[in-house]
């Protein structure tokens, strides 16, 4: 059935009807969107909306992460014909999932872009969808955070990273992809108590009570001990999952502007998610994916598939409530 779909199917992201279904059009060909859904604007009856945030302009390294959207659904029609292994459920055909596109922003005006994001997602949760972003620096959680927060009030943040982006900044103009989470815990939008951030591999000494697993313990650990602990802090409680492409080790994904030597095999990240099933999770992100310093096309990839297994981890919830 998948080979003759494939001798008709083309250019899917525009042409097909539904929100569910898994897509047989050819891998190297078609118009792109995220695993080959629909692009739409309307979002009655969608469970996720799927959108890319094309902006670098916070980062202190290499710039380039603007592409990552693109970069991201090209990658991901690798995915879009098969059920994602190890769930016992495809998500394509459970869900409504379409690709919203882009968020539209005056890339010169770059003190409107917080409040533009910061709308751009409030309008997908005020019609009863989720949102998974692809970015994009780490600084669009922020604006992201701010929305959720509205609808869910303080949020547990689960975050892969090998920063922390908790350095202290308290000028709430700056822009900056460092900072953002120092700015979030203040503003009362994450209770860090019940948070943790997972990979991380830098020095901060203010971790603002940050529960922190960082990557030499889950080296030693191991990916089924370190769900434990993430379950144990998360609870039930509503959680924001950033996953920013460089807690992966450069080995996985040297496609970023701050790669840190010593991060998470793509293996053990996928245990991870894998096993994370059964959390709150609200909505999602995955950030950092520079394209320009990745021509092997790796780091989209592993983009890719993050995003896929966080549309996975937030259906699971879906369908086993109760």
């Amino acid at each position: 059935m998948a080979l003759e779909d494939a001798k008709h199917e083309v250019d899917v992201a525009f042409t097909r009807k539904s929100s569910r279904g898994r897509c047989f059009e050819n891998t190297f060909g078609g118009a792109n969107s995220f695993l080959r859904r629909r692009y739409s604007k309307d979002l009655e009856g969608v469970d996720i909306a799927v959108t890319g945030i094309p902006f670098d302009h916070s980062v202190t390294n290499r710039p380039g992460t603007r592409l990552g959207p693109r970069a991201i659904r090209e990658a991901s029609a690798l995915q879009a014909a098969d059920a994602p292994y190890g769930w016992g459920y495809d998500p394509l055909e459970e869900l409504k999932i379409v690709d919203y596109g882009d968020l539209a922003f005056d890339y010169a005006r770059i003190c409107d872009f917080p409040r533009t994001l910061t709308a751009h997602i409030k309008s997908i949760l005020d019609r009863g969808a989720a949102s998974i972003a692809l970015g994009g620096d780490h600084y669009i959680t922020f604006p992201i955070l701010k929305a959720y927060a509205e609808k869910y009030g303080p949020l547990s943040l689960l975050q892969f990273d090998a920063h922390t982006d908790t350095w202290a900044d308290d000028d709430m103009d700056r822009i900056d992809h460092g900072t953002m989470f120092y700015k979030a815990v203040k503003m009362g939008l994450v209770d860090p108590k019940r948070s943790v951030q997972v990979g991380i591999r830098t020095e901060n000494p203010d971790t603002l009570g940050f529960n922190i697993i960082d990557a030499r313990e889950v080296h030693e650990i191991g990916p089924t001990a370190v769900v434990r602990k993430i379950k144990d802090i998360l609870g039930t409680h509503p959680t924001y999952l950033s996953f920013d492409i460089d807690g992966l080790d450069p080995a996985f994904a040297p496609g970023t502007g701050t790669p840190v030597w010593g991060g998470l095999s793509s293996g053990q990240a996928s245990i991870i998610l894998r096993d994370l099933a059964g959390i709150n999770m609200v909505g999602g992100d995955i950030v950092e994916v520079s394209p320009p310093f990745d021509t092997t096309g790796a780091t989209a990839i592993a983009g890719a598939h993050i995003a896929t297994e966080l549309i996975c981890l937030w259906g699971w919830k879906q369908l086993h409530k109760g």
